[in-house]
């Protein structure tokens, strides 16, 4: 009996590598056509870069400009105090949704590690855009802390994340969509509620947002392609989510 139990053990581990090595070459090397491509018109592009130009406008535009004083007066006329940070939690919130849903058994339109990958690529393209320009505009807050108000960071990632959530999962019910930018719009009002944004701020935030998204569900398929298929030679190239010291990222690793 000891023999027996050893030979079946050893089995199931044979099996149980053979299984894993299947998942990860299924889940990670599929075929990118596996991966949903942006369906979207040019004329879904016009509405956030709309709202990019017009932060862009209130620079140069003096009547524009003189909405955010407006908007801002008004905040303190009605609102004169003005505790909390609710925007700190709710420019997470569609993610959090995403990856929720996805855990309670609803699924989305891509794989996990497609889904992150997609969601790291728009955080990238956010963030050199946001904060690039944040460094180069120096336009000061509302409540004099700094030169970094040009564009909102939190709307940005806010609707960055509601995008991210549409792509997801508003094949399968519009709330979905609704649910995520109700709550990107509830983050770029407290952001004006606590002074630290201007009106052209957010305006302007919330279109790099929606677009940064729009450019990774555009660009991935491609990219994905371009590094995890076999070359002319016959090579492979693969991606692989990495955790070592408490540190997350993305492995890559070619056949040579």
């Amino acid at each position: 009996m000891c023999f027996t139990w050893i030979g079946v053990n050893a089995q199931v581990k044979d099996t149980t590598k053979k299984d894993l090595a299947d998942t990860l070459k299924k889940d990670i090397l599929t075929a990118p056509d596996t991966v949903k491509h942006l369906h979207s018109s040019t004329a879904a592009l016009i509405p956030p870069a709309a709202l990019v130009g017009y932060g862009v406008v209130s620079f140069i535009v003096h009547p524009v400009r003189r909405i955010d004083y407006y908007v801002n007066g008004r905040f303190d006329k009605y609102y004169p105090k003005y505790p909390g940070s609710i925007e700190n939690y709710t420019q997470f919130g569609s993610v959090a949704l995403v990856y929720g849903l996805n855990l309670v058994g609803v699924t989305g339109k891509n794989r996990f590690i497609d889904r992150t990958a997609l969601l790291g690529l728009s955080a990238a393209f956010a963030g050199v855009s946001v904060y690039g320009l944040k460094t180069t505009t120096h336009r000061l807050r509302p409540n004099k802390a700094d030169k970094l108000s040009f564009p909102s960071g939190h709307t940005a990632n806010a609707f960055m994340g509601a995008e991210f959530l549409a792509q997801e999962y508003a094949g399968k019910s519009p709330w979905y969509g609704i649910a995520g930018y109700s709550l990107a719009i509830t983050t770029g009002v407290m952001r004006m509620y606590h002074r630290d944004h201007w009106f052209s701020d957010v305006v302007a935030g919330a279109g790099f947002g929606i677009l940064s998204t729009k450019a990774a569900y555009l660009v991935y398929p491609y990219l994905r392609n371009a590094l995890t298929h076999k070359d002319k030679s016959g090579k492979q190239t693969m991606i692989m989510p990495l955790y070592q010291d408490g540190v997350k990222g993305l492995s890559f690793a070619m056949q040579l």
